[in-house]
């Protein structure tokens, strides 16, 4: 019996342009931070090693100090640590794997996959990798390693492998897919016992015999992602697979895709749910607003959303099918008259018209409502 921690896609060294300002360096902590989670829940379930199936790092390119401190985070595992180079960091020229700083500071118990040798693991557990070797390779290398494989049953094989299986995109035809065929045929003729993958950022069970999986992100990177923030810890023992599913991650990216207003209980509906979701430092938050608004509830709606604005460590939104609707009781008291007077009737005209300038007519229209609840 072996048991191992499947993981991939750290990304160390991401940046994201939509974060609130000083949030990227504690974005940037918190993915390594994952390191070290990793390494205790490794620890604690009695794994003997541990995979990382591909993009541990951004890209090639990252900083001195990003690379520095991945690893003093890999210090801390305390285990053998296998990393497979993915689509963002291929064993190329110019691989951050070859590094300088790298070569002087990686813990001697960390291993780069950089051929698609077999390496005995533990007693008659063998790994298996398909490095990247380009970031545009013509054929996925997991592809070309599992037509070269032998069936043994001798050892139990573990094969890592890092890419888009073709079940899982529209585009059939894309370069350097990994099949499901292949993976189904590679099992079936005894060419690998377990198949760990990595690039999909959702922790997914690909096959119904449990031996094809995607180990997704520790910590997720945005708002397509559908489970990520996990790891997994795999079981082998015989023809026996036990997988367990382990959260980790701490940052969540939220995204709301058809938030309808039309009314003031629309407004307070939205600023409730807003207020009920926690750890709103580590939350990033993407809302798509439809409907039609008064002028004074759309500015209702500006305050509360400014306010949220400063909890959330991102916070993008989206107005680009919310109408303004102006009512008379909007400007009835606001005590415009002269020129003020006839400037808020053609702004209110453009926005009723619609066209290119509405936008800007209805931005008007709020600074002036603005401006004239200041000064009352």
């Amino acid at each position: 019996m072996i048991r191992f921690l499947h993981t991939a896609d750290w990304q160390l060294g991401m940046t994201r342009h939509f974060f609130s300002e000083g949030v990227q360096e504690r974005y940037s902590q918190a993915r390594l931070d994952a390191i070290r989670r990793l390494g205790q829940i490794a620890k604690d379930e009695g794994c003997e090693f541990l995979i990382v199936c591909g993009d541990a790092f951004e890209s090639n390119q990252v900083d001195r100090k990003t690379v520095s401190r991945a690893c003093e985070a890999l210090k801390s595992i305390r285990m053998p640590v296998y990393i497979l180079p993915g689509n963002h960091d291929p064993l190329n020229a110019a691989s951050v794997y070859q590094s300088s700083t790298f070569m002087e500071l990686c813990p001697p118990d960390v291993h780069i996959i950089d051929d698609e040798e077999p390496r005995m693991v533990a007693s008659g557990i063998e790994l298996i990798g398909a490095p990247w070797k380009s970031k545009k390779p013509v054929v996925n290398p997991l592809e070309e390693l599992l037509s070269t494989l032998n069936p043994t049953s001798e050892v139990t094989r573990v094969v890592l492998g890092h890419g888009i299986l073709d079940t899982y995109t529209p585009d059939k035809d894309a370069p350097a897919l990994i099949f499901a065929a292949s993976l189904e045929k590679a099992l079936s003729e005894g060419k690998a016992d377990f198949v760990a993958l990595g690039d999909r950022h959702s922790i997914t069970s690909v096959d119904s015999s449990g031996r094809v999986w995607y180990s997704g992100t520790p910590e997720s990177t945005d708002f397509r992602e559908e489970k990520s923030g996990y790891s997994l810890v795999v079981e082998l023992e015989g023809e026996r697979v036990t997988t367990k599913e382990i959260r980790l991650g701490q940052w969540s990216f939220i995204e709301e895709k058809q938030v309808e207003l039309n009314h003031a209980d629309d407004v307070s509906n939205l600023n409730r749910s807003l207020e009920e979701i926690e750890n709103k430092e580590r939350t990033i938050v993407r809302l798509r607003l439809r409907g039609g608004l008064t002028v004074s509830l759309h500015a209702e709606l500006q305050k509360r959303l400014h306010a949220a604005q400063d909890l959330f460590a991102g916070f993008d939104v989206r107005y680009d099918h919310l109408t303004m609707v102006p009512e008379d009781a909007d400007f009835s008291d606001l005590g415009f008259s002269g020129f003020a007077d006839k400037t808020v009737m053609a702004l209110r005209e453009q926005v009723e018209t619609g066209g290119d300038d509405a936008g800007e007519a209805r931005d008007a229209l709020m600074l002036l409502f603005r401006l004239a609840e200041g000064a009352s």
